[in-house]
């Protein structure tokens, strides 16, 4: 398995998606051989260097812990990297809509992690064990370190990340739902999370077959009116950004606290839970029958 580049930068930075492909290498994407990082520091754009956010070091902090306490399972890294990744980056959604910063973060800073976490293992079709090129420039719900991101955002409550550790804990939730435009509403995304709590949706078809019916409803159906959300201040979201040059690191083994905004409406969130579990009983989930 692959260590960090030789040359690991101080500050995050932008790297073109075009700059990319000389250095995904077949050694690289077989988890052999990485690149020594002075060649990739030549084609990428700095950012503002007076931004505290753009330190590298505790990132890399955080995924070398990752990989330390989550070496026997893996996949268990992402429901605790989320929302602590989340809570150190301190990003916009205009920022986190940048690929070129998940591409510097995932192929200059971390690729030891992302060959780490995604490094397939052989099968009987496919015994060559291999990265998919995805997870380091992929789009945002397949890029090894957006989709954490990006799950931490949708799912998290307000300041509280307990949701995102439950949504990201199931691999089914958030490769089948991510892609959907239907978390960005806060209570739907809540109710998502209070059905897989609560043991009435469970397996990745259910979860498949659930989204499908809320996306068919909700082409009828308007949720707001059923579950409405209140509007944000954004001025919390940019003092918690601002307090990032002052902000320890976020604890290891408790959650940190996101922005200081409101939660999702409890009875809007209940709301939905009911709807969607009455909508579940008759999705159409692959090797069930009606009635099971």
């Amino acid at each position: 398995m692959i260590t960090q580049p030789n040359h690991v930068p101080e500050r995050l930075a932008l790297l073109a998606t075009s700059a990319v492909d000389p250095f995904l290498t077949e050694e690289l994407l077989k988890g052999e051989q990485v690149h020594g990082g002075i060649d990739l520091a030549k084609v990428v754009e700095p950012l503002p260097e007076d931004d505290a956010r753009w330190w590298v070091e505790p990132i890399r902090s955080l995924v070398e812990d990752a990989m330390f306490e989550f070496r026997e399972d893996r996949t268990r890294a992402d429901a605790w990297l989320a929302p602590r990744l989340h809570a150190t980056l301190r990003l916009t959604r205009r920022e986190a809509a940048d690929k070129r910063l998940w591409n510097h973060l995932a192929l200059a800073v971390a690729p030891d992690y992302v060959a780490w976490r995604h490094l397939s293992e052989p099968t009987a079709k496919r015994p060559e064990r291999r990265i998919a090129a995805e997870r380091f420039r992929g789009p945002a719900d397949r890029q090894c370190f957006s989709r954490l991101w990006w799950a931490a955002e949708l799912f998290r409550n307000g300041p509280d990340y307990e949701p995102v550790e439950a949504a990201c804990g199931n691999q089914d939730l958030i490769h089948t739902v991510l892609r959907m435009e239907l978390i960005d509403h806060r209570p739907t995304a809540q109710a998502l999370v209070r059905l897989l709590q609560r043991g009435q949706v469970t397996t990745g078809r259910e979860i498949f077959g659930l989204s499908v019916a809320i996306n068919a409803a909700g082409a009828t159906l308007i949720y707001d009116l059923l579950g409405p959300d209140r509007p944000r201040d954004p001025a919390h979201l940019r003092d918690w950004i601002a307090e990032a040059e002052s902000a320890p690191p976020v604890e290891r083994y408790e959650l940190p606290k996101g922005p200081d905004e409101d939660p999702v409406p409890e009875e809007s969130v209940a709301a939905l839970t009911s709807y969607f579990a009455e909508l579940f009983e008759t999705a159409p989930v692959r090797g069930r029958k009606l009635g099971d």
